[in-house]
Parts: structure tokens; C-alpha cells; sequence
């Protein structure tokens, strides 16, 4: 005999007055979260109450109803009419719509208050965007919807961006085909072919984090804080056609420059426009270029000016900020440090003498005539102008001539008798000549002469003649020692501060100035560089670098001292520890000659006592921790830090991850295995071996922000219209 099934039959609802309802005690909610109870009562005035109350009626110790009704789902809703009714805009008997649970009902208050509030399912966020869509196209604007839902119209524009997503992939994620910050990263870039494009790249492959996502699809962009695009301004570009890629859910530094090109062709006219105001200071070239590389004036001679005279006002001004300067130097003399307020002032005072102090420079025009600038970017994206640099082709020419019967020797180079007589080239008689990547810009190449001289002696016949001086040379030479190390020291300071092809020589001893095709943008602003060129400079200010006999004479009486320091400081620019790409074909460097050249340049780094940390090399973000996949990054922290502060970073993002791994490797020594000595591993200041840097204890008390240390946050709460 088949049972009948048992018919379901719910619980009646009825409106019940306002005064008649009472909070119950069986309420399992207990903590306040998600919309607060204002925001709630604010919805509840807008549009009603969207949800009933579940109620009880309240017995007396007989079991008879009492008439009124306690509430144990739905307490927050109660909470919200009360505010109403407190405010005076909700009457106290007002009809509230209700649920009415038997009183003899087996299931328990407190099951009916869990079951509500665990039984509902969160609203996805893809549906979220697409009821904000809807409303938006229906009329509502982003600040109405906003206030609607009470969150921030920022909120709203993150949630309508999901719209710049190709729907394939809002299916793919409605699917939980991938997560939410994945769907973000695709945001940056409204081009649907490209998403999808990306998309089909990374959802089989081991990296498809958000971060990998918006790289791909920015990789042909240019970030807006990139130095071009601050030289030219984000409004000039977008003035030209350019278009600007922005995301709107996390700091973008103000998005991305989608054209390159237009930026490039933007930054070289506005550049050529300086350096065409430039050309009436009367300069034979000026060089053009984006970016210098470090040496770029390297054989150059660097003029010598005279700063502008200062103004009769400009000379009372730097006075009285002396005057200032000195007398709050001699209040705070008995006291080992300054006042802060002093002490501010005393940096303002300095930083305002500095501004007095540089002034333009004058030159001598007749150097002007066969001098160059170079116009290019600073660091920070403003112009930079280096005035004032000679080449060595515009230098007093040395024009050769062997006479009959006359063998003196009057330069002490081969017996050719030198005549200095400069002459302009067909380009500086014609104005100022501005190039950019060595080639002029307007002007003709073809339009230069050919000043080339006849030799008076057939060029064989010299050659058979210079071949018995040089042998004759090479004897002398082997026997005097103290001449040979003056004549190493003419051609290296040669080699270091001018060109050797311009400059000439006897000898073919050389140093070949090496440098850095791949530099980071701050390395000739490092500390290293700094002192390489400060050192240079001092060289180069004492060298009468005009006349190779007066060298010669200068490099002869200098003491021993000085020549050995000379000689290292000539000898430091042919120093090649560059890791290099590795030529199978013979052409560059072989597998084995790099080898060689990385324990060569290690030996020669434990010779100097090399430190890396002392040389100013620290991990940053934009230097090497930003570049590295997080295992990187963590492993940094691990062997700085100790694997307890690696864990606390393990959950951040990776943009999160490099600036909070930046703050926590600043002053701890660490260096990435390419920068450490094999003889020597740097640990917060302190030499340790390898196994003391593996075995790096656990830090006693480490300064973390406030985000490591709290409990996580779950997902994005979805939200409610209404309770």
C-alpha cells in the first residue's frame, strides 16, 4: 500500500502594528556586519520593506497569547523601522508585514534565526554589474546609483568597467572559469580581441595571475609616470590622437600611453623645438637624443665657464642669507644638535643660496663656435641641457708635412712637425647644426667638404722610413723604464679622456673604454658613477690636456704616488665584468670566455674588497624586485628576514608584494646571487658564509603595517538591496 505524501503547509502572514513587536532573544546575530542598520532604515524610506518579518507570538506562563510577537528572524529589519519610528517617519502602530510561526511549533527560534541568515545566497558580482548596467541604461546616473546602494560612485564605475570585458570572458567567469581579480586585470585594455587573445595565452599556463594579465595586455603601452610621457604631458597627448588606458581598481600612476610611436614622434619635436631656441647662443652642433647613455661624453673637452655676475639685487639677497645662516650657525654652536625649527630653516637658507649660486655660465664665443650641446630628458621627464663640449675632430687640427732634409722632431711623435691651425667645417660656417642619433636634422650631409691633404713624399717611402724609427724606438724603450711607464701614462690618460682615434699614438697599448649597453635609467645617478665622475673631473682639471709635451712633462715630475693613482684610474675604464649574451657562431663572446671573464672580474672584486652594498645597490621595486616572479621576492625576504616574515607576505599581490619586501630589505645587506662575491655573502652589514645566510633565524620584532598583522578580509561582500 503506497503512503501518501504528506502535504507542506507554511505559516500564514499578516500585518501586525509596529507596538506589538518585540526583538527575541533567540536572534543569533549578534554582530554587527555588511549594510549598517542607518544605511538599511534609509532603503526601507526609499522603497519599502522587501522582506517579511518571521514572528512568534509571546505566551504567558499558561500558554495563552499575550498579543504580542516576538522577532527571531529579521531583528536587523525591526531595528531599522524602529530608527523610522524614533525619527518620527513611521507611525508606532503602523502595519508591519509579517510571518507568523505557530507557538507550538517543534522548530526551535533560534533554527529559524540560523536558517535565514546561512540559507541565502550572496549575490555574484556579475550580476551585480549587470543590475548596475541595467539601471544606468534605464536613466539612473553612477551618483544615484550609488546613493541608492549606499557605496561610493567609485565603486559603481569599477563595477559598470566590467562591461569593457569581450562577453566571452564574463562567461568564462560566470562559469568560475576564473576569479574576479583575473576579470579586473582585463579592464585595462578595451580591446576584445586582445582579452581573448590573452586569455587563450595564459588559462592552460602555470602564470595567470592579475598581474601577468595586465602586463600582457599593457606591454606595448607606456605607463603615464614613464619620463617621455611627463615631458610631453598626458593633455598634449591626448590632444594629438593618443589614447590613455586606465584602471580603475588599483593605482595605475595614471594609466597607460597606448601609442609609443605618436609618444616618441611628440617627444623628439618638442625636444627639437628646445633645441632649435638653443641655436642662437651661436653653438656649431647640438645633439638630440631621448637618452644619454653613461659616458656619452666620453673624449669630449668640457669648456670652462665663467658664471653670469650676479645682480646688485641678486648680491644683497645672497648676503642677507649668509648673514642669516651664519648668525643661527653661531646661536646653536654650544649644542650638539640644532633645534628642528633651526635646522629647517638652516636647509631652506642653503637651498636658496644654491639657487643664487647657480647661474648661467658665459663661454668664450670663440669656443662656443666649435662647441656642442646636448638636449635631452632628466630622470624625472624635465628638459636637460649640458652646454659647453668639444669634439675632437673641432679641435686645432695637427696638419703633417716631412720636410727635406729637416728630420727634428718637434711634437716628440714620429718627427712629424705639428702646425696647429684650426678650421671651421662647412657646417659651422653655416650655422648651428642640430642631429639627433648622429644624423642632422635639415641639413644635407652631402653638402660637407672633403679637406683631405696631399703627403709630400710618397706614402711607401714613409712607411719603410718610419719602420727603422720604430724599432730604433722599441730598443730604447725596453732599457728605460721610468720613460716606458710616462709613455703608458700619455696614451692611457689619452685612451681616458680623450679618443684614441682623434688623439694618435706611438704606442699600442690601449685601454678600450667598455660600456653598458643594458643599464638601468638611475645608473649614472648611482653613488659609484658619482664618484667615477667626480674623480675624472679632478683628473681632468689638472691635466693640461691640450699639449702632449706638456703632459709629458707634467706625467714626469709627477711623484710615484700620483702616477700609480693615475694609471689605476685610466686602467678602471677598461674593466668589462658585463654579463653578456653567449655567440655560438664565433661572433662576440664564447660560452668559456664569459666564464673566464666572471671569475676574472670575481678576483679582481675580492682584490678591491668589493662591496655592493657599500657601492649603493639596493633591491627596490623598480630596480629588481618588480622584474622577478614572487618565489623570487619571498625568497629574498627569506634569507634577509626569516621565513616567519616570508609567510606574512605570501597572500599579497604582487605589486603589494615588492613595495612591502622594498621596506623590509632596505639596510638588511641582502644582494641577489649575481652581485655577491663567491668568497663573501653580505647579511644585515656582517660577512656570513653560505650556510649562515640558508640557516637567517627568525627576526625578534619586526615593524609590519597594520594589513599583515590583521586577520585577512574575505571576498568582496556582495550587497543587499534590502533585508
Amino acid at each position: 500500500m503506497t503512503k501518501a505524501a504528506q502535504n507542506i503547509v507554511l505559516s500564514p502572514s499578516r500585518d501586525i502594528p509596529f507596538n506589538k513587536l518585540i526583538l527575541s532573544q533567540s536572534n543569533v546575530r549578534r554582530i554587527k556586519a555588511g549594510v549598517s542598520v542607518e544605511e538599511l532604515a534609509e532603503d526601507i524610506a526609499r522603497r519599502g520593506l522587501l522582506q517579511s518579518l518571521n514572528v512568534r507570538p509571546v505566551v504567558d506562563a499558561d500558554g495563552v497569547e499575550t498579543g504580542t510577537f516576538e522577532i527571531p528572524a529579521g531583528g536587523r529589519r525591526f531595528q531599522a523601522l524602529s530608527l523610522l519610528v524614533k525619527q518620527k517617519r513611521l507611525a508606532k502602530t503602523a502595519p508591519i508585514p509579517c510571518i507568523v510561526r505557530d507557538a507550538a511549533s517543534e522548530i526551535l527560534a533560534e533554527d529559524d534565526s540560523l536558517a535565514e541568515n546561512m540559507q541565502r545566497v550572496a549575490l555574484h558580482p556579475l550580476d551585480q554589474f549587470r543590475a548596475f548596467q541595467a539601471l544606468r541604461e534605464k536613466g539612473q546616473g553612477e551618483e544615484v546609483i550609488a546613493a541608492a546602494f549606499f557605496v561610493t560612485p567609485q565603486i559603481v564605475k569599477q563595477r559598470l568597467k566590467l562591461a569593457s570585458v569581450a562577453p566571452a570572458l564574463l562567461d568564462v567567469y560566470a562559469e568560475d572559469g576564473m576569479t574576479l581579480e583575473q576579470l579586473i586585470a582585463f579592464t585595462v585594455n578595451t580591446d576584445h580581441g586582445r582579452q581573448v587573445q590573452v586569455w587563450d595565452a595564459v588559462k592552460n599556463s602555470w602564470n595567470k595571475e592579475p598581474y601577468a594579465i595586465r602586463r600582457m595586455l599593457t606591454e606595448s603601452s607606456v605607463r603615464a609616470s614613464d619620463r617621455r610621457a611627463v615631458f610631453v604631458g598626458i593633455d598634449a597627448y591626448e590632444a594629438a590622437g593618443g589614447v590613455v588606458l586606465r584602471d580603475l581598481f588599483q593605482g595605475d600612476d595614471g594609466g597607460w600611453l597606448e601609442d609609443p610611436a605618436l609618444l616618441d614622434r611628440l617627444v623628439a619635436e618638442k625636444l627639437q623645438a628646445e633645441a632649435e631656441a638653443l641655436t642662437s647662443e651661436g653653438w656649431k652642433w647640438i645633439e638630440v637624443a631621448t637618452d644619454l647613455p653613461y659616458g656619452y661624453s666620453h673624449g669630449l673637452r668640457r669648456l670652462v665657464g665663467d658664471p653670469a655676475p650676479m645682480t646688485d639685487e641678486e648680491s644683497a639677497a645672497h648676503a642677507s642669507l649668509l648673514a642669516e645662516y651664519r648668525a643661527l650657525e653661531e646661536e646653536c654652536s654650544g649644542q650638539d644638535e640644532y633645534p628642528e625649527e633651526i635646522d629647517a630653516r638652516l636647509g631652506q637658507l642653503e637651498m636658496a643660496m644654491e639657487a643664487l649660486d647657480q647661474r648661467p655660465l658665459i663661454y668664450n664665443p670663440a669656443e662656443i663656435a666649435r662647441a656642442g650641446v646636448f638636449v635631452t630628458l632628466d630622470r624625472d621627464g624635465s628638459l636637460a641641457v649640458y652646454r659647453g663640449y668639444v669634439r675632437p675632430e673641432d679641435e686645432p687640427r695637427e696638419e703633417t708635412a716631412v720636410q727635406d732634409g729637416d728630420g727634428a722632431d718637434v711634437t716628440g711623435q714620429g718627427g712629424d712637425v705639428g702646425v696647429s691651425s684650426w678650421k671651421p667645417s662647412a657646417t659651422s660656417a653655416g650655422g648651428t647644426v642640430i642631429t639627433s642619433g648622429g644624423q642632422p636634422i635639415g641639413v644635407d650631409a652631402s653638402d660637407e667638404e672633403d679637406d683631405g691633404a696631399q703627403k709630400p713624399l710618397p706614402e711607401r717611402l714613409v712607411m719603410e722610413l718610419t719602420a727603422h724609427r720604430t724599432l730604433a724606438l722599441r730598443e730604447a724603450i725596453g732599457r728605460s723604464p721610468g720613460v716606458a711607464l710616462t709613455l703608458l701614462l700619455l696614451k692611457l690618460v689619452r685612451d681616458t679622456f680623450r679618443t684614441s682615434s682623434a688623439s694618435g699614438s706611438c704606442l699600442e697599448a690601449s685601454v678600450r673604454h667598455v660600456y653598458m649597453s643594458a643599464q638601468a635609467p638611475d645608473l649614472k645617478d648611482s653613488v659609484v658613477a658619482k664618484l667615477v665622475d667626480e674623480r675624472h673631473a679632478a683628473w681632468e682639471a689638472d691635466l693640461p690636456l691640450g699639449d702632449d709635451a706638456a703632459l709629458w712633462d707634467y706625467l714626469t715630475v709627477l711623484d710615484q704616488g700620483s702616477r700609480l693613482a693615475l694609471l689605476a684610474h685610466c686602467l678602471s675604464f677598461g674593466i668589462n665584468a658585463l654579463h653578456e649574451k653567449v655567440n655560438p657562431y664565433g661572433a662576440g663572446i664564447s660560452a668559456s670566455g664569459l666564464t673566464r671573464r666572471m671569475a676574472h672580474a670575481d678576483l679582481v672584486a675580492r682584490a678591491v674588497d668589493l662591496d655592493m652594498v657599500e657601492a649603493g645597490w639596493e633591491p627596490t621595486v623598480d630596480g629588481y624586485l618588480n622584474r622577478v616572479p614572487k618565489a623570487r621576492i619571498l625568497e629574498a625576504v627569506r634569507e634577509a628576514k626569516g621565513e616567519g616574515t616570508a609567510q606574512l607576505l605570501d597572500h599579497l599581490k604582487k605589486g603589494e608584494m615588492a613595495t612591502e619586501a622594498e621596506r623590509l630589505l632596505k639596510g638588511s645587506g641582502w644582494l641577489p646571487e649575481v652581485l655577491r662575491r663567491a668568497d663573501l655573502v653580505t647579511f644585515d652589514g656582517e660577512a656570513v658564509g653560505e650556510e649562515q645566510w640558508e640557516d637567517a633565524g627568525e627576526p625578534e620584532d619586526i615593524d609590519l603595517p597594520a594589513f599583515l598583522t590583521a586577520d585577512l578580509p574575505d571576498s568582496d561582500a556582495s550587497m543587499m538591496a534590502a533585508e
